[in-house]
């Protein structure tokens, strides 16, 4: 499809309403909405819809209450509890928007994340199964992933964190914000954030997928969805079904997904629901130790919340409940008891927050500044039940869980955490300003509150007369130039595997302390009609920041603390070829992305072997090219070149050797068929009816030798072919 500027006129449909959490606004409309891009969109496949939108035309508003479709090129998400309009963000956020997903043809969530180069994606087994996700140089536990913005982190171990209860077909953008966020996401963004937006289509519809590839691997699945009393009761229930017999030694899985969620929206109220399921059993190659390679693992995740928002003579009062128990049974090797482990956990969250707009220059006749106040807090308990994690339990204190064959938990520990925030912003002409604060108590730590404050400063001059040498940049079509600074403080509590686990090769510490993080971030980015270019610098220094590691040869891993820095820098372009040289009409754009990462222990303590914190990814490289095949057939090429800092351990006949980690380039090829042509339906929604759609996803092209984490060698040339149909009722 190639890009055809058209003027439209929309009806005005804004917000007052919003509760911190990005995805809130979009409720608050009951519409269906197309995300516009509010930063430079990382995903190097991004569609031209999300990144053209008009920068400038989203005023702040009451919202309507008419049930009405509605496509907003210009909706936003927001970083803060705040909410603004596209050109007067105050912190930069990557949104990747269902067209990007659907361009990328990827099966999973942590494969549109590779093609994002601040984040790292480490995985040992396929298909997300076994994947560790980071963010900026940080480790897998130092990020927070969201839900529909609940809090989903499992305070087990991050490791476990990134098991969506979501198919791909559910997704209906994502939002990444690199950098410290206690302020606006909680206690545990300590490396910035991750959120996961689902959608309802206003349709009543029924659809299908299915998929087939290399090693065995077969998928399918569906969704049902159906709206009600003029749009404002909608609901969506959603089955996904993958296995695979794994693509190197034991590795093969299966996982099944069960997500439901509903909205409702009424003069004065809006509620939202979600509840969800993933369960998945796989072969865990070298999951803590290359020297057990025969380990398994088995996890289940039951989620649910519920989300309210209720306005009043102009203040917005959000209350939100949620509840998720995560089981874990793990075997150091598969089909014995030796390092076995059964563990349980549950997450019960209760939060509330206000917010209003005030302009107090507008009585003077100004009129040129715009003020918002937010407030609010969270309790947030979790507690675990573990045959190895936690205090010991007593013979009368033995907790008797009907799960795993009526299993004896035998360790048990839980924790409270309660955190106040107040957040203030200011627009003045191009101005934007951000202060912030939250208070935070852990039961863990102490009786007292520790202040995490943060402040975001952005500057978005206007580039007069820009658009007379190139009249296609009229109508809102402007070159727009960004240049942003801040800097915020952030915390995260260790996992209690960190804490507690204890096993042949690993050892907690109970004496670890929470981690400290001091984020500053400037950068510049540049938009116009067929190209846009950013550069980031982001400069982070931590004070007990965790890591397992080994003293000497011989040693087991403990998890231990140190100080480290790190600086993070990060450069992209993008060109939409078609606007450019608009007489061809194959190429479509072309992309490429760097990011380096540099990371220095501030101590003299010797480690002989890092496994995450040391172990960081130093460089990245990222270029793609999408083009036309023929009409219903397009293509896109992905190449990827990274380097990961530090050493991992090869074990022959039971004896460690150190071996340098090795860089690794890759070049995959996504296809898709569109029936009928994409062109045909550009104002139709996401799904069209009765619309199918195949792709094929032809991945390390070269069969390139390479290792994600340590030893676990990753598949050579995959593919998976796959078709797409949604059908109306």
């Amino acid at each position: 499809m190639f890009f055809h500027h058209q003027k439209t006129v929309n009806r005005v449909v804004t917000w007052r309403h919003f509760d911190g959490k990005s995805y809130s606004a979009f409720n608050s409309l009951k519409r269906e909405i197309r995300i516009g891009v509010l930063a430079v969109s990382t995903l190097l496949a991004a569609h031209n819809d999300s990144l053209a939108t008009r920068p400038d035309s989203l005023q702040i508003a009451k919202a309507a209450a008419s049930s009405a479709d509605l496509s907003l090129g210009e909706a936003t998400v927001t970083g803060s509890q705040l909410p603004v309009s596209l050109d007067k963000t105050w912190s930069k956020i990557v949104v990747i928007s269902r067209q990007d997903i659907d361009n990328a043809r990827c099966q999973t969530i942590n494969d549109i994340l590779k093609l994002c180069p601040n984040v790292d994606v480490r995985q040992r087994g396929t298909m997300g199964v076994q994947t560790d996700i980071s963010l900026g140089g940080g480790t897998f536990d130092q990020i927070t992933f969201l839900l529909n913005g609940i809090n989903i982190n499992n305070p087990q171990t991050g490791h476990l964190s990134a098991d969506f209860p979501v198919a791909i077909a559910d997704i209906e953008r994502i939002e990444i914000l690199d950098g410290a966020s206690a302020r606006i996401f909680g206690s545990q963004a300590l490396n910035g954030i991750i959120n996961i937006v689902t959608g309802i289509e206003p349709t009543n519809q029924v659809g299908i997928h299915t998929e087939g590839g290399s090693y065995g691997t077969f998928g399918g699945g569906g969704n049902f969805q159906f709206s009600i009393f003029n749009s404002q009761y909608r609901n969506r229930l959603s089955l996904d079904y993958l296995r695979s017999d794994g693509a190197v030694d034991n590795s093969g899985f299966s996982r099944t997904r069960l997500f439901g969620q509903g909205r409702y929206g009424a003069e004065g109220l809006r509620l939202n629901w979600q509840a969800g399921y993933n369960g998945q059993r796989y072969g865990a190659n070298t999951f803590y130790s290359a020297l057990y390679p025969n380990q398994w693992e088995e996890n289940s995740r039951y989620m649910a919340a519920l989300k309210g928002e209720v306005t009043a003579g102009g203040v917005c009062i959000l209350p939100t409940l949620s509840f998720i128990r995560n089981y874990d049974h793990f075997q150091l090797i598969r089909g014995s008891d030796t390092g076995e482990n059964f563990h349980r956990n549950d997450v019960l969250s209760a939060a509330i927050t206000a917010n209003f707009q005030w302009s107090p220059d507008d009585k003077n006749g100004s009129g040129n500044v715009k003020c918002f106040t937010a407030f609010g807090s969270e309790l947030r308990h979790e507690g675990i039940l573990s045959t190895n994690l936690g205090q010991p339990l007593s013979e009368e204190q033995r907790v008797r869980i009907e799960h795993h064959h009526d299993l004896n938990y035998d360790h048990r520990d839980g924790r409270t955490n309660m955190s106040l925030f107040l957040e203030q912003g200011m627009r003045c002409g191009p101005w934007s300003l951000n202060v912030g604060i939250m208070a935070n108590r852990n039961s863990a730590v102490d009786d007292q509150f520790r202040l995490y404050p943060g402040v975001d400063i952005n500057f978005r001059p206007r580039i007069l007369n820009s658009h007379r040498s190139n009249p296609d940049l009229d109508n809102g079509q402007s070159p727009t130039v960004n240049f942003y600074v801040s800097w915020n403080k952030s915390m995260r509590m260790p996992t209690f595997t960190d804490l507690y686990y204890k096993s042949p090769t690993l050892q907690g510490n109970l004496g670890l302390k929470p981690e400290q993080c001091n984020t500053f971030k400037l950068g510049a980015q540049l938009l116009t009609h067929d190209a846009q270019f950013s550069i980031d610098g982001i400069y982070r220094r931590g004070n007990d920041m965790i890591d397992w590691v080994m003293y000497t040869p011989d040693d087991i891993y403990h998890s231990a603390a140190f100080r480290l820095s790190n600086w993070e820098f990060i450069a992209q372009a993008k060109l939409w070829l078609f606007r450019l040289m608009p007489r061809q009409k194959v190429l479509r754009c072309a992309s490429v992305s760097y990011s380096y990462n540099l990371q220095r222990r501030h101590d003299d303590i010797q480690v002989y072997q890092s496994s995450y914190a040391l172990d960081y990814l130093r460089h990245k490289m990222l270029a793609s090219v999408e083009h036309t095949i023929a009409p219903r057939l397009s293509a896109t090429w992905y190449f990827r070149w990274q380097q990961r800092e530090g050493t991992h351990l090869e074990y022959t006949s039971g004896v460690a050797v150190q071996r340098p980690n090795r860089a690794y380039s890759l070049l995959d090829l996504k296809l898709r068929w569109n029936n009928p042509p994409q062109s045909e339906h550009k104002s139709a929604s996401r799904h069209h009816t009765g619309q199918w759609s195949y792709y094929a996803s032809l991945e390390n092209l070269f069969s390139s030798h390479y290792y994600d984490v340590g030893t676990v060698p990753q598949p050579g040339f995959t593919f998976l072919l796959g078709a797409v149909c949604n059908f109306g009722l």
